[in-house]
């Protein structure tokens, strides 16, 4: 049985994940995951050119790292019992080679499912370089466990 419910988490309750520094070996390992090579996260002499002035992370990447810090915060106690998606995500800020990123999760909304045994809930991920500016945002849903 899981640790945590349903319940236990009601809007509002927010939590703050391990951060990490990004580096370019995440990003020469996601570009070579998903083969995507764009210039802009791979060529130091095009990212030099563009607005960014520097090569960036891919956003794909950073999505993917946020979900990671949320496990690895294991403030979920077991109680998710699948992901049902994730709606607005809004890349706000580039992240460049050297950035600490920190996610900062909060409850935003529960719902009831009908079923005894399950609800749903949506946490709001705002993912905070070093500085404290937001870089991403993305609202992720969860099927939970509810208490027996």
């Amino acid at each position: 049985m899981p640790e945590k419910y349903w319940e236990d988490f009601q809007t509002g309750f927010t939590f703050k994940t391990p951060s990490i520094t990004v580096t370019e070996t995440h990003i020469v390992n996601w570009a070579g995951l998903t083969m995507d090579f764009y210039p802009l996260h791979m060529d130091k002499e095009f990212a030099a050119k563009s607005p960014m002035k520097e090569r960036v992370a891919h956003g794909p990447l950073i999505f993917g790292m946020a979900v990671g810090m949320a496990g690895l915060a294991r403030v979920e106690g077991g109680s998710i019992i699948a992901w049902m998606g994730v709606d607005g995500m809004k890349m706000l800020a580039p992240v460049k080679i050297g950035d600490t990123i920190t996610n900062h999760v909060e409850v935003v909304d529960r719902r009831e499912t009908g079923k005894p045994a399950q609800g749903m809930q949506t946490w709001r991920y705002t993912v905070k370089n070093q500085r404290d500016e937001a870089v991403m945002v993305f609202d992720m849903k969860f099927l939970m466990y509810r208490k027996p």
